[in-house]
């Protein structure tokens, strides 16, 4: 792997948004294509860094790359594995969606917002490639500190409140996290992440409480992140009042949630973790499907298609962190299907709702409710019409079949990815490989398969109903003005999970080798522990 490339995806886009700083803000169109030039070459270089990580060979296949030449755990180290490059990839391309999608207006409503939106992508990217856990919070810190500003582009009342509970939510976290680290660092002496994977199995019997203590107070910082019930409760309202480029990128801000979860979980307290394996798996695998019921019900709730775009979410976080609390190599390849295919579907979803609510009343959603509580409906006209329904012009028409790819997607029913994603999970749930001849299924199996089932149901009932309301009981509506580079992106989101679809077979073995790879970390750890002199070849970063 050419280990100068893994710093990249940080230093591109860190660039990227300085120089753009320096230009006047009148000059939107250089600063356009400034950012979007930098986002799709994020792109390239993910692609670059997932094929180099899908080599056969352990040693290769794991880069490593030392800032300043300092061996770990003295030195800041980034390292880049099949899940951060698979990361890398999800969020250069939602990414470049969202950028694309902002060149028709949106990046006109406020200043700075592709400096910020370079910054956001700089944490992001920083978060799924650091090495330690000092940076780790550097990056988030850089990441949310984008995210206040962006939540904001647009201003308005409402955004303007959702900004503000954001902030005190994610800086109360942030506390957290300081708290834990602390406590982790004062009982193992190192925040390098494989070093303590390496530390933990023996640390003194008198000292893992306070360990324990330590990372149960860190995984509230990021469960509170991933949005886990019930600490949730900030999410909705916030993810619905963003503008929909900063919604559709901010739905990969719940999975670095997510991923820091389920790599430091299955890095620090999987098997080989001693008296600590397995440390808060239940508190996952529960609050996970908890999280999964709430937002299902939200789902249900919701009278307008921005929250419940959000409710989406909060299913789809919900559905990782049950399938991490599964500690099962077959369910957590799947999870890693269903992150990618849900990730996709609702980014496309948050882009195509502004295309979709055009030219509709102000509060149609509300009204539409109103009458059906009420019973005042159109039925008396439509009879005197003789027609019930209407013509679909063109544009209604292209809209209606991106909104059917993103319910399916979301709702996870065939033939598209979210089935396959959801099947392969359940799959693996249900047929354990830890099970005992003639053992009986874990209860938890049965109950996160009625509760995938029943959430996927309810996202369903939530999508038609939203999807007759907009494009059928409104009859005298203006059909928006689309133009094609507000199509565009939602297309190639929706033809991704297409791909996804098709190509299912090597990805699922790509995510099932990735996820071994997460349960046996013994590589990740030698690699990164390893010295200049010990690795076969050597570079700059090395």
């Amino acid at each position: 792997m050419n280990d100068h490339l893994m710093i990249a995806p940080i230093v591109l886009p860190l660039l990227a948004g300085a120089a753009m700083l320096l230009l006047d803000e009148r000059r939107r169109g250089l600063k356009a294509a400034i950012s979007l030039a930098s986002t799709l070459a994020l792109v390239g270089i993910a692609i670059a860094l997932l094929i180099a990580s899908a080599v056969t060979d352990p040693m290769l296949r794991i880069g490593v790359y030392r800032l300043g030449n300092w061996p770990a755990p003295f030195g800041i180290v980034l390292v880049a594995d099949r899940l951060s490059a698979l990361m890398l990839l999800l969020t250069s391309i939602l990414g470049a969606a969202a950028v694309i999608f902002s060149l028709a207006r949106w990046h006109r409503a406020g200043a700075h917002f592709h400096s910020l939106f370079q910054f956001l992508l700089m944490g992001v990217n920083g978060a799924f490639l650091t090495g330690d856990l000092f940076n780790l919070f550097v990056f988030v810190e850089l990441l949310l500190a984008a995210s206040y500003g962006l939540l904001l582009h647009g201003s308005g009342p409402a955004r303007v409140k959702a900004g503000l509970h954001y902030i005190v939510v994610n800086l109360a976290a942030s506390l957290l996290f300081l708290i834990g680290v602390s406590l982790i660092y004062g009982v193992a002496g190192t925040l390098n992440m494989a070093d303590l994977a390496a530390r933990i199995p023996n640390i003194a019997a008198e000292n893992r409480g306070l360990l324990e203590a330590g990372a149960g107070i860190l995984g509230v910082a990021f469960l509170l992140k991933a949005g886990m019930w019930p600490m949730c409760f900030w999410l909705p309202s916030t993810y619905a009042a963003a503008s929909p480029p900063v919604a559709s990128i901010f739905a990969i801000l719940t999975k670095v949630g997510a991923y820091i979860v389920l790599r430091l979980w299955l890095l620090l307290f999987g098997d080989a973790a001693g008296a600590s394996a397995q440390f808060g798996g239940e508190w996952l695998l529960y609050g996970g499907m908890a999280t999964v019921a709430f937002g299902a019900v939200g789902t249900l709730a919701s009278q307008d298609m921005a929250r419940l775009a959000a409710y989406s979410v909060l299913v789809s976080s919900g559905t990782m962190l049950a399938a991490i609390g599964m500690g099962q190599v077959g369910v957590t390849g799947g999870a890693l299907f269903y992150l990618v295919s849900s990730t996709l579907g609702i980014s496309a979803f948050f882009l195509l709702i502004e295309l979709v609510e055009r030219g509709r009343e102000p509060g149609a959603d509300m009204l539409a409710v109103t009458r059906e509580a009420y019973g005042e409906d159109d039925d008396q006209e439509e009879e005197e019409d003789g027609e019930i329904g209407f013509a679909i012009p063109a544009t209604m028409g292209m809209l209606g079949l991106c909104f059917i790819g993103c319910a399916v997607v979301i709702a996870g029913l065939p033939p598209l990815s979210g089935f396959i994603a959801k099947f392969a999970l359940l799959t693996a749930a249900l047929n354990p490989i830890r099970l005992p001849p003639g053992g009986d299924v874990p209860v938890a199996s049965w109950v996160l398969l009625a509760v995938l089932i029943l959430s996927g149901f309810a996202t369903l009932i939530a999508m038609t109903r939203a999807g007759i309301r907009t494009f059928w009981a409104e009859s005298d509506r203006a059909v928006p003005r689309v133009r094609i580079i507000e199509m565009a992106p939602i297309a190639i989101l929706l033809t991704l999970c297409a791909i996804q679809t098709i190509q299912a077979g090597p990805v699922m073995r790509f995510m099932q080798e990735t996820a071994n790879s997460l349960h046996s970390p013994h590589d990740y750890v030698r690699e990164v522990l390893r010295t200049a002199e010990q690795r076969p070849h050597k570079g700059g970063g090395t």
